[in-house]
């Protein structure tokens, strides 16, 4: 009976682990594609422009220098450091990019929005646009444009129609809109509409030029420590995702912790159960253990049972509490959705996380034992028979 309720302790606590572990990366994984799926994971810009007082000092001390109006520049020599950047082993993709803001005029509706001209083939590697389309292509051409689904709701507009393009120096395109994306975010379909790289130069005014290079690493999580080594080895200014949305970083770091810290909450419990449920078994068996210690049996020899039915504990623990913690995803995944019917967001069998818990939970089990495994090897044999 002893045995069979801390294995169905442990069973429960590595059920516990496993839900709880698939749960959070399900939840993270979803929320980071949403996030990410609009946005670089790192982004070089140009240094910031600052204003330089003329008059030598103390005079310029004392002069009043306000900060310039940061005008739409191109990085200087941009198509060295976009191959410097791409021979770093951790950036997975380049694409230069010429973006800033413009008027788009459908009628007597207008809208600011920014422009966003990039290498079809190159940002495409970097945000699946094709795939976010729900209706037209995105294979742009010069006179051709991609538009948010807020955006032509606003406008009225749909594929086939014209978009004037215009910018506050006066240049001005008529283009084509050839697909309609939804970028998950009502901002963001507002705001972005996307062009063939030299179509955004000539409007702009940055040609041959870019305004920024997007890029994407392949460990998103050591975002920010890449783009502090392209700044200091390049000079330019580089954003990270972290740092531009800190605060959304910090809950999922917080999320990361409080999981983990309830993690080690139950794998002790499972110890403590484990290792009270032995010491109990070394008090019941006092008498056999003296006579197998009196028949000649060693010490390490009963310390090898202790530690034997621990792991043993902890494994058959870890067995039926894997299949209690698949039970528990497929049971999420089938009752808990979104009112359209999809999966509320989507949790994964991960082969390894059942492997690790299991493992956790045999040497768990195995040092839970150690402490009664050593109270009975030191057991007198002439105590022990006598009771």
């Amino acid at each position: 009976m002893q045995t069979l309720f801390i294995v169905v302790g442990v069973s429960i606590g590595v059920g516990v682990i496993i839900f709880m572990s698939a749960t959070l990366a399900g939840q993270q994984t979803n929320i980071i594609k949403r996030v990410l799926s609009s946005q670089p994971h790192i982004t070089l810009l140009p240094p910031q422009e600052v204003a330089r007082p003329l008059r030598a000092p103390p005079i310029a001390e004392a002069a009043i220098v306000q900060k310039p109006f940061q005008r739409v520049r191109s990085i200087d020599q941009w198509q060295k450091i976009a191959a410097e950047v791409g021979r770093m082993r951790s950036v997975t993709a380049v694409s230069p990019m010429a973006s800033g803001p413009v008027l788009a005029v459908r009628g007597d509706a207008t809208r600011a929005v920014t422009l966003l001209g990039m290498d079809p083939v190159a940002y495409y590697r970097i945000i699946a646009l094709p795939e976010k389309l729900i209706k037209g292509r995105a294979n742009l051409t010069a006179d051709d444009i991609v538009i948010g689904m807020e955006l032509a709701s606003d406008l009225g507009v749909t594929v086939g129609d014209k978009l004037r393009v215009t910018v506050a120096s006066g240049q001005a395109a008529t283009l084509n809109i050839i697909g309609i994306v939804d970028l998950g975010n009502k901002g963001v379909n507002q705001r972005n509409t996307y062009a063939a790289l030299h179509t955004a130069q000539a409007l702009l005014g940055l040609t041959g030029g870019v305004s920024s290079i997007d890029l994407t690493v392949d460990d998103i999580y050591a975002a920010e420590n890449v783009a502090q080594a392209i700044s200091a080895a390049t000079g330019v200014e580089a954003d990270s995702w972290i740092r531009t949305n800190a605060q959304f970083y910090t809950a999922i770091n917080a999320q990361i912790i409080a999981n983990t810290v309830l993690r080690i909450c139950v794998a002790l419990a499972i110890a403590f159960g484990i290792a009270a449920v032995l010491i109990v078994s070394v008090v019941q068996k006092s008498k056999e253990i003296g006579i197998l210690r009196a028949m000649g049996t060693s010490q390490g020899q009963v310390m090898r049972v202790f530690l034997l039915q621990g792991a043993v504990l902890g494994l058959a623990g870890s067995l039926f509490g894997s299949v209690l913690g698949a039970a528990a995803i497929h049971a999420w995944q089938t009752l808990v959705k979104n009112p359209d019917g999809t999966p509320l967001f989507p949790l994964v069998m991960d082969p390894h996380l059942f492997a690790y818990s299991a493992i956790l939970a045999m040497l768990t089990g195995l040092a839970a034992a150690v402490a009664p495994a050593v109270r009975a090897a030191r057991l007198d044999p002439v105590v022990a028979i006598r009771g």
